[in-house]
């Protein structure tokens, strides 16, 4: 046993213990080399020509293959492991999303849908080939860098020399080791119009065009530069009162994803929605069903809020140039292609001139060899290099008139040349030939000369072979930010515990207060003259003895609160009015003067800013004569919520009681339009509307010739593509309207007021035929009109003014109105009242002076004419002898009324 244990012990052994390996150095080479092979290899694209290595060995053995039919992907992909074993899986998830960019390849076959989430059909299936763009911009075998495939049996190119840039008309995302990058697709049409821009050095301006379309706001796009943003949209519009319907999505989502963000949404209470149902074919269509009583305007801001019909894209230009990672901008991007493209086609420019110098010398040596009768001097040559000295010798007289010197390989080609060749040589059709290929020389040395002209050709034929349908789709738009808080649903209801101190959503047996959902703020006020801000949530301690407790709304300028408290300190009771906009949550304010003895006698919240009168009760014991007095809060100033306040009495009071209700003493609010993302706003955005009160009402004009009357909501959508114009309703305005018919295509004039007061029904007030258009309506009490039409049976346009209220009285409006008095009419223009008062402030001249004044002036020339010839006629009439010459010189412009 014992010499077992010895033999076995590795101490005692004799044989050489290994070395012990670190693995500190290991782990940082091994993980440097393998993070700079998926950067390199895997995740990021070449500057050179925008593809990473799979799709450029794609494309490839695409045009390996290519023989003008289709191939079967299944095939392409087999030839594409020729040059790197990727697996067969990667290259057709590659190949398919190449395919998807509908730019580079020509599909046959079900390749899936970007825009639903449905993936294409096995390999086997689908068919390819390389389209007519990609044939046009990617391929060049003889300005092509070439390089060994992995097993060293085939080769592939280092990158393809592609002439146009791909990298931004395609777009690419990729996620290597500690780096990424996010490039967006941009517009085919832009990206070549942006280009032609920089050849001629003028400045550009590229954002970013998605095949889902959508809306984007490119306002922190930055370059598509790191740290930049990008808000993306869907469209949504009002179906009818009941449904919405979603035309477009937004760049990186799907319909499929983009329903399960609504359901997701609508479970967690954020939206009120009955069904979501997917009728996308053709085009995109998805109907939201919205649940009874909702807002389809609150609804249609909800969806962008909480769900991804609004998505935020954060772009990183990273490509790979020199071998290296390089974080850059698209316009770098669009430059460097630009010029690339510039210098391939000098390339290919200069492979063309060798080649047609190379066809101009051996058409000039085969004409010299058979003219001159050279090949029969070597009849009597017995070897062959004296075959080869005889042809040198015969053409050594012509030598110097080539470009180059002539090599024995031009020689021996010259010997190449068959005898029926030289026994049907045609002199005068090789001179035909020379004179072509020397036409095409020198056009190529006119474009090497002129390149830039050259590329900018180059780029608008590209624009004119394949622009056609590649129009942008993605609307760029501003995107206004909406507050979650703001259109969340009502998902949970606000209770309190007023003397307990307590309030949230789970105390169902306290008082209710309100529905409020789940993200907001509320305010409470206490009876100690304190106010705090939290965030709702199950149940929350705010303090005792609560007075007031209410859904919070940041920057609410028109809530105000009305108060009167007894101050601690001095013992009197003052009065304030304040509002509370902004506040840090959980913090505790104070509303009185003093920290100790202060308590609230009377406290109302007034959404409108109402101002009640309140019936002040002093003590028995107060020694003042008037112990009951009426006080109105419409006499005092709205302040900030720090202020003291007024003084109400210096006498005991021991209570308060409202005696009237208030009305508001806010001014109306003004309201603006915002054509840009159709919405109203308070920020001075867009145009003025007017100032609105509570029973005011927008009126939108549509351009079918219907009408429509909505509150000032700023939630309020107005699809800026339909509307004709949009106003303050004012219920005594005439309108004027000019329309055609869209049967009997006459034009008609009509005047009328509003006698619907329906809020968000829509009345047409023009024919309701199919081609019937509303050309103008003016909300101006005498509206002048320049329109220009077409008389019957010329082809040079008019132009005439009419004064619209001259021509029909007011009527009711369902009335069709009085035939216009010309037709064919093509543009109508209305004269605005400050042109019409310019005109009236002209003074007026009697016609009679203006013929006396035109005759004298007309007298005068004459007279300066006869002059000049020589002749004496006296002394002229002097129209302004008591004026001096400069003020007649400053009266002159006055001559252009007869001219």
């Amino acid at each position: 046993m014992e010499e077992n244990n010895n033999i076995n012990s590795p101490n005692q052994s004799d044989e050489p213990i290994h070395d012990v390996i670190p693995v500190s150095g290991m782990y940082e080479n091994w993980f440097l080399d393998y993070a700079s092979y998926v950067i390199l290899e895997r995740a990021v694209p070449a500057i050179n020509d925008g593809l990473k290595p799979v799709q450029r060995r794609i494309l490839h053995a695409m045009k390996e293959m290519d023989d003008g039919r289709y191939n079967k992907v299944a095939n392409i992909i087999g030839s594409t492991m020729q040059y790197h074993p990727h697996g067969d899986m990667s290259i057709g998830d590659a190949m398919v999303n190449l395919g998807q960019k509908d730019l580079l390849i020509d599909m046959q076959g079900n390749w899936g849908d970007v825009r639903t989430g449905d993936r294409a059909a096995a390999s086997r299936y689908i068919e390819a080939r390389p389209s007519k763009l990609a044939l046009d911009i990617l391929y060049n075998p003889q300005t092509t860098e070439w390089q060994l495939s992995y097993d060293g049996r085939k080769k592939e190119p280092v990158t393809l020399p592609v002439k146009f840039p791909l990298l931004l008309a395609q777009g690419v995302e990729g996620i290597a080791v500690g780096l990424s990058t996010k490039i967006l697709p941009h517009n085919f049409c832009e990206l070549i119009d942006a280009s032609i821009k920089h050849l001629k050095g003028k400045s550009f301006k590229l954002y970013p065009d998605f095949q889902t379309g959508g809306m984007i706001d490119v306002e922190e796009y930055n370059k598509g530069h790191r740290g930049g943003k990008v808000k993306v949209r869907a469209k949504i519009e009002e179906y009818d009162k009941k449904q919405l319907v979603i035309k477009d999505i937004p760049f990186g989502t799907t319909t499929t994803s983009l329903i399960e963000s609504i359901i997701k949404a609508n479970d967690k209470g954020k939206i009120k929605i009955k069904k979501v149902v997917d009728n996308t074919a053709k085009d995109i269509e998805i109907l939201v069903q919205l649940a009874p009583g909702v807002s389809p305007d609150i609804t249609i801001d909800a969806l962008y809020a909480f769900t991804d019909c609004q998505v935020s894209i954060s772009p990183n230009a990273c490509v790979i140039v020199d071998e290296k990672p390089m974080f850059t901008n698209v316009h770098e991007i669009l430059k460097m292609n630009t010029d690339q493209t510039v210098d391939l086609l000098t390339q290919e420019l200069e492979i063309r001139k060798g080649e047609l110098l190379e066809k101009i010398l051996f058409s000039s040596l085969e004409k010299i060899f058979i003219e001159n009768r050279i090949y029969r001097d070597i009849e009597e040559c017995e070897t062959w290099e004296a075959v080869i000295e005889t042809i040198d010798k015969g053409l050594e007289p012509f030598k110097p008139q080539f470009y180059r010197e002539i090599t024995q390989e031009d020689i021996v080609r010259l010997t190449e040349i068959k005898i029926k060749r030289i026994s049907k040589f045609d002199s005068f059709k090789a001179d035909e030939l020379m004179r072509k290929l020397q036409e095409e020389l020198a056009q190529v040395e006119h474009h090497l000369a002129n390149i830039i002209d050259y590329a900018v050709a180059y780029f608008n034929n590209l624009l004119k072979k394949y622009g056609e349908g590649r129009e942008r789709r993605t609307e760029i738009s501003s995107i206004e930010t909406i507050a979650a808080t703001a259109v969340a649903a009502n998902n949970a209801k606000l209770y309190a515990n007023y003397k307990d101190g307590f309030i949230g959503y789970g105390l169902k047996k306290d008082e209710f207060i309100s529905d409020c959902s789940d993200l907001d703020d509320i305010i409470v006020f206490r009876k100690d003259g304190r106010c705090v801000v939290t965030k709702i949530q199950d149940k929350v301690f705010v303090g005792k003895d609560i007075i007031y407790a209410g859904v919070f709304k940041k920057g609410d300028e028109r809530m105000v609160y009305n108060l009167c408290y007894l101050d601690g300190k001095s013992g009197r009771t003052m009065i304030k009015r304040f509002n509370v906009t902004s506040v840090t949550r959980d913090k505790e304010y104070n509303l009185t003067k003093s920290e100790k003895g202060s308590k609230v006698h009377y406290f109302t919240a007034n959404p409108n800013g109402e101002a009640e009168v309140v019936t002040v009760y002093l003590t028995a014991g107060a020694k003042a004569r008037k112990k009951v007095f009426d006080f109105d809060f419409a006499e005092i100033d709205i302040k900030g919520r720090g202020a003291g306040g007024n003084i109400l009495t210096k006498y005991p009071v021991r209570k308060i009681d409202l005696k009237t209700a208030g009305k508001s003493t806010l001014a109306g609010t003004d309201i603006w339009y915002d054509d840009t993302i159709g919405r109203l706003n308070r920020d001075e955005r867009g145009f003025h509307l007017g100032n609105f009160n509570a029973e005011d009402y927008v009126i939108v004009f549509y351009k079918d010739g219907s009408y429509e009357l909505t509150s000032f909501e700023l939630s309020n959508h107005y699809n800026q593509g339909q509307i004709f114009s949009i106003h303050k309703f004012e219920p005594d305005q005439v309108l004027s309207v000019l329309h055609q018919d869209g049967e009997s295509k006459v034009v008609y004039v009509k005047r009328f007021t509003i006698e619907t007061l329906t809020v968000g029904k829509a009345f047409s007030f023009i024919n309701e035929s199919p081609n019937s258009k509303l050309l103008h309506i003016s909300v101006v009490d005498d509206p002048k009109v320049k329109i220009t039409y077409r008389k019957k049976g010329e082809r040079a346009k008019s132009e005439k003014e009419f004064a619209l209220a001259e021509l029909i009285d007011k009527k009711g409006w369902k009335s069709i109105g009085n035939k216009f008095p010309v037709q064919n009419v093509s543009k109508v223009v209305e004269i605005s009242a400050d042109k019409e008062q310019d005109k009236e402030d002209e003074p007026a001249v009697d016609p009679e002076v203006l013929e006396g004044l035109k005759a004298e002036v007309q007298k005068e020339v004459e007279q300066e004419e006869t002059k000049k010839e020589g002749f004496d006629v006296g002394s002229s009439i002097d129209l302004s002898s008591s004026k001096s010459e400069d003020e007649d010189d400053e009266d002159k412009p006055q001559l252009g009324l007869f001219e």
